[in-house]
């Protein structure tokens, strides 16, 4: 079992789907969006931050197709109220 640190300090088990179902809303399809998460999971170490997989996950929407990394900035400055990039 992996932790990700939260980014109010709170460890919480690493689970994979939270990763697809970000990539899927921002317009990727399902495989490719289940591909990056898998990679993401693979390479991913205890204390990985929740920043650290958001900014693997953009870079790969990025090179894939940027509309789908500003659709997730998107979503995130909405319901998120994220306005780091």
């Amino acid at each position: 079992m992996v932790l990700v640190k939260k980014r109010d300090g709170r460890n919480e088990e690493f689970v994979q789907e939270k990763i697809v179902v970000s990539l899927i809303k921002s317009g990727a399809p399902a495989g490719f969006a289940r591909t990056i998460a898998q990679d993401i999971e693979r390479s991913a170490r205890d204390g990985i931050t929740t920043q650290e997989i958001r900014t693997s996950a953009l870079g790969r929407l990025r090179a894939k197709n940027p509309a789908w990394e500003r659709n997730w900035i998107v979503y995130d400055a909405a319901v998120k109220k994220r306005t780091d990039e």
